[in-house]
């Protein structure tokens, strides 16, 4: 496969945010396990004779398909005598890492995380194998400096981290509008503000920040604090839809361990299901395992309008990632990426016709 991934001075900026993830907190991660009800179901076999499968995600509603699916048991039930356990990540460059490095088996990541991870390796080192959620991402201003998507020129506008999705997103936009931003700097007719998303309301309150384009609960987070929805980036794509979160393996697990793959997928067929079926039910559960991994759930008001923007789906809308990778070409994120092998759907797809759902597509970009 070519080697035609990121540039020079883009690629050593990338390669560097894992290494600071590691140094300073094990891959950027925090082991979780779960209640009883959710250890290894005594007498069951063992998925593949594995003793276990570590499992990624991270603490956000948009990877909700893991939250409810850990909280609600399916991904263990799913694993039978094989136990499931979970890490959670605060970006996707330390997740990638973590898959790197063989200490994750499959995680639930952002399309920007996994194409950085894909191109770096020359195709070497992960498959897309799901999807899982779409939507859940929102440009929020405050009001008083902000009034029409004109206005955002010469203002401070945060994303979550540099290169990662809602990062190429607004760059992207931004460029669309004939406006000029350096992507390294992040200077130019905006200014481009790298801010987690932990201290992205703080930075709001401060008026150090004028916005931010971020992902769920981020978004409703600066609404309680009286910013107002500018743009849904929803409403910049066809039907609506656009990839947030997918499920991605190691290829060395997904060889060596393909039934435990399949095993994982229907977990997150079946828990999609159950979302999409008990909406409220499980907007509840997620906001329990928020609580159970990091000590705090979200308070309604911010709760409700997050989960109801976020769109659940087995489908990884391969076009449209297709369509984020041209995005971050253009914003000069990345010279045009070899993204040809980077899914593998078809155990997805074994899963979905034994449980009778329609199967899906990979727009071309598939193991041939």
């Amino acid at each position: 496969m070519p080697a035609t991934s990121v540039p020079r001075r883009v690629l050593v900026v990338l390669a560097a945010l894992p290494l600071l993830a590691l140094a300073a907190c094990g891959y950027g991660s925090r082991a979780v396990d779960g209640p009883a009800r959710q250890q290894a179901v005594p007498g069951a076999a063992k998925v593949d004779g594995l003793d276990s499968v570590r499992i990624g995600y991270f603490g956000s509603l948009t990877h909700g398909t893991a939250l409810v699916g850990h909280h609600e048991g399916f991904l263990q039930r799913a694993l039978g005598g094989t136990r499931a356990r979970y890490q959670v990540f605060n970006a996707g460059p330390s997740e990638i890492e973590a898959i790197n490095s063989g200490s994750l088996d499959v995680g639930w990541i952002g399309p920007s995380p996994a194409i950085n991870g894909y191109t770096r390796s020359e195709g070497g080192n992960l498959r897309i194998v799901g999807g899982s959620a779409s939507g859940g991402v929102k440009l929020v201003v405050d009001p008083e400096k902000i009034r029409t998507l004109d206005d955002v020129k010469g203002r401070r506008i945060a994303t979550p981290q540099f290169g990662n999705t809602q990062d190429v997103a607004l760059l992207d936009w931004i460029a669309q509008r004939g406006w000029k931003v350096d992507a390294l700097s992040g200077k130019g007719d905006v200014s481009v503000v790298r801010t987690d998303n932990k201290i992205v309301p703080d930075a709001y309150r401060s008026g150090s920040i004028d916005g931010a384009w971020v992902p769920e609960p981020t978004a409703s987070r600066l609404v309680a604090e009286g910013a107002k929805v500018l743009l849904d980036e929803s409403d910049l794509w066809p039907d609506r839809k656009f990839v947030t979160t997918n499920i991605v393996v190691s290829q060395k697990f997904l060889k060596e361990h393909p039934q435990a793959v399949e095993a994982v997928l229907k977990a997150s067929v079946e828990t999609n299901r159950w979302i999409n079926a008990h909406p409220q039910e499980a907007k509840a559960a997620a906001n329990a395992q928020l609580r159970a991994d990091a000590g705090k759930a979200l308070p309604n008001e911010i709760l409700d309008p997050a989960w109801e923007s976020i769109r659940f789906t087995d489908d990884p809308l391969a076009g449209t990632l297709a369509a984020q990778a041209a995005h971050a070409v253009r914003s000069g994120l990345l010279e045009r990426p070899e993204l040809a092998g980077i899914y593998d759907v078809a155990p997805l797809n074994r899963v979905l016709t034994a449980m009778g759902e329609p199967t899906v597509g990979d727009a071309g970009l598939g193991v041939r």
